[in-house]
This record gives structure tokens, sequence and C-alpha cells, in this order.
């Protein structure tokens, strides 16, 4: 009874053994190399469960997933010698575990300082060859897609896909942001003055024209009263000499009638005539004689 006890115990430490040295996983999100005593055997193993025999083969696994290197601020010269500061990030991922291991001793942090320095050399270029207009708003998208392609095919060494190269901020230096914002703020100025001007110009030449026409109507609206007058004038012209032709006498005391009231319209009106005088003949006489 002993004796299959101890077998028992012995057949439980052997699969403990082989569980534990024997088997190993490999997920989905990994890539995997075997050595056998230090050197590389195997590395296109595919995800699943494997065997090795410990001690004499030994596996190491990397992330396959994508990883991403964000590389530190630096400036660069553009076509103008002027200095700008980009910060860039690089999205990569193994693509050949086992020249990535030999290139980079599967180290990630040497993998992204190989990286950093292609990026950087790409950046250096692209911009020494664009203005500050450019690599701002004109040509950025542009400046990516070239250094994608390019970091793609000097990786290829390292065993690593570049996915996307992204520039995410460019910035002036001080000095440099003070002496262009000087200078927009000089060409806003230029322009608000021509705008000004032009303004000026537009408002003199609407208030000469307004002026210009106000005289016109005042004139025709003087000339047409004046023939209007005029008009109304020759009217009550022809109505007196008609009234004074049909009863002549009548129109005399109408008329001297008329001259009284407005002669002494007020109390202090003083008038010094002869009271004998053509003036008062309907005042003296009834007839008027």
């Amino acid at each position: 009874m002993a004796k299959y006890k101890i077998q028992g115990i012995v057949a439980l430490i052997g699969l403990w053994f082989i569980a534990t040295f024997a088997l190993y996983t490999v997920d989905e999100r990994e890539r995997a190399i075997k050595f056998r005593l230090g050197e590389i055997v195997e590395h296109d193993i595919k995800p699943g469960l494997h065997i090795l025999i410990p001690f004499v083969y030994n596996v190491r696994k990397f992330d396959a997933r994508i990883q991403t290197m964000d590389a530190p601020e630096e400036r660069y010269l553009t076509s103008e010698k002027k200095n700008v500061i980009v910060d860039s990030f690089v999205k990569w991922k193994i693509d050949d575990v086992g020249r990535f291991y030999t290139a980079t001793k599967g180290e990630v942090v040497q993998a992204n300082d190989r990286l950093a320095s292609i990026i950087k050399d790409g950046l250096r270029d692209e911009f020494g060859k664009r203005t500050i207009q450019e690599v701002i708003a004109g040509e950025r998208n542009q400046i990516m897609e070239i250094l994608t392609l390019k970091a793609s095919k000097q990786v290829e060494g390292l065993g690593l896909k570049v996915i996307d190269v992204r520039i995410k901020r460019i910035d002036l230096p001080r000095e440099v942001s003070v002496s262009v914002y000087q200078r927009m703020e000089a060409e806003r100025e230029r322009v608000a003055k021509d705008l000004r001007s032009k303004g000026a110009e537009a408002a003199e030449r609407i208030q000469a024209e307004a002026d210009r026409q106000r005289t016109v109507i005042l004139a025709e609206a003087y000339g047409d009263a004046e023939q209007t007058r005029g008009e109304g004038d020759a009217r009550a012209s022809e109505i007196y000499a008609k009234a004074y032709e049909r009863n002549r006498e009548f129109y005399a005391l109408y008329r001297s009638l008329n001259a009284y009231t407005k002669t002494f319209a007020s109390k202090n009106d003083v008038l010094v005539l002869d009271p004998k005088s053509e003036f008062f003949r309907y005042l003296t006489s009834s007839s008027g004689k």
C-alpha cells in the first residue's frame, strides 16, 4: 500500500514538472522565440500549447501588440532658417520577432531609441525643405505620409513595422513667436488702416452724392413751387380781371375793404395820409365818390 502511495506521489511530481517546465503557451497577442542553449532554433511559433525539453530549450515571449514611441520635443530648422519645436509619436509593432531579437536583444527601449533616431533624421530632412507656413498649415499631412513610408523601409532590418507617424504639435520658439506675432499685428494694422481709408473715401463719396441729390431736389422743388406760384398768380389775376370786368365798383369796394383790414389790423398801426385821398374815399362816402 505504501509502495503505491509513493508511486502516486512520484507521478504527481512528474506531472507537475512536465506542466511547469515542459509545457508552454503562446498567446495570440504574443510572439515567441525558442532557444537551444542560447541559440535561436525557432522564431515563428504559432499561438497555442507547445512542448519543449526543459533545461535544453527555453522560450522567450514578446508583446506583438501595437506599441507607441513618444518622441521627445526637438528643434528643427525650416528652409527659412527658422527654428520650430516639433512633438511627434510613432505607432509600431514587431513584424519579425527573430530579426527584432537579433537587432535589439529583444529590448523595447532599444527599439524605441533606434526608431526615434530614424524619425528625427526624417523630420530634419523634411522640415529643411519647407517654410514655416508649409509645415504648419500646407504640407503637414504630406510630411507624416512621407515619414511613415521612409521609416517603414528603414526599420525592416530591426524586424519592426511602422504603422503610423504623427506630428502632435508644431510650436515656434518664444523669440520667433514674438517676432511672428509682431509681424502679424503690423500686417493686420496695415489692413485695418487700408480698410478704414477705403471706408472714409466711400463715406465722403456717398456724402457728396447725397449733398448733390439734395441740391438737385431742392432746386427742382423750388422751380416747381415757383412755377405753381406763378400759375396761381396768373390764375388769380385772371379771376380778378374777370371780377373787375363784371362789376368794377364792387370790385373796387372789395379791394378797399381788404386794404383797410390789412392796414388797420393792429391798434398800434399809424398811417399818415390826407383824409381826402383816394385811399379813404369809401370811408368818407358810401358811394365812394
